[in-house]
């Protein structure tokens, strides 16, 4: 791993890894963040023929800050040739009164992997969310695989009806993008469970969506997506 730099509210450290050639960074909060007004960037690049895991310590808790505007936190990913990245972080937990805008950004090269796990927690116990919107940006070999954005809490229209959350409080999603199916057949999509489903995308790529009551039981539903995409 020829670079590994960190500053203000995120380190980097690199940790044991239970997966032999696979390296593994994970992300401590040095500090509270992101506070309204922070602007934070994460950028991760996975070489050629490279095997990369990135985690976190614990849950990123965005909060609301001395200043009146958002919080601003993008995250960068390039994934060169042969190279495999697993991006799995805890949880986003929106606090009350938070306002934060997260950008993921993906590069795949045409032989690259991913998995990658997104999971929001729309605030903590006993109190109601703060704005959260997230937008996920995926691109394979040049071309556009995945472009979703997602917005929660007050100011967002119709967040908690039953077309979007339906009274959940915690939201998740799983993609994976494996070049080792590109000539498989596409099936369609799936139920798993009763409140998760399994999307096929262009290319060889799926897309697990799950809701849930708590971050519990969204990690469960996400695991089992990972089972069922294998």
């Amino acid at each position: 791993m020829p670079v590994l730099v960190g500053d203000g509210p995120l380190a980097l450290r690199r940790t044991r890894s239970v997966v032999d050639g696979e390296a593994q960074v994970t992300v401590v909060g040095a500090m509270s963040a992101p506070l309204g007004g922070d602007r934070i960037a994460l950028e991760v690049t996975a070489g050629p023929g490279a095997r990369l895991r990135i985690g976190s310590a614990a849950a990123t808790i965005a909060l609301p800050g001395r200043s009146a505007g958002p919080a601003h936190y993008e995250i960068r990913l390039t994934v060169a040739d042969g190279a495999t990245l697993r991006w799995l972080p805890e949880p986003l937990i929106s606090a009350h009164g938070s306002d934060l805008r997260m950008t993921t950004r993906v590069e795949l090269a045409p032989t690259a992997r991913l998995v990658l796990r997104e999971e929001q927690i729309l605030g903590r116990t006993g109190e109601s969310p703060g704005h959260l919107t997230t937008r996920l940006t995926v691109h394979r070999a040049g071309r556009p695989l995945l472009d979703q954005e997602l917005a929660y809490g007050p100011g967002a229209p119709g967040w908690d009806g039953g077309a979007v959350l339906g009274g959940h409080r915690a939201v998740g999603q799983l993609l994976v993008v494996d070049p080792s199916r590109d000539s498989g057949p596409v099936a369609g999509p799936r139920l798993l469970g009763a409140t998760a489903v399994l999307t096929p995308l262009s290319g060889p790529a799926a897309l697990a969506t799950a809701v849930a009551p708590d971050a519990l039981q969204l990690r469960r539903a996400l695991d089992e997506a990972a089972a069922a995409v294998g």
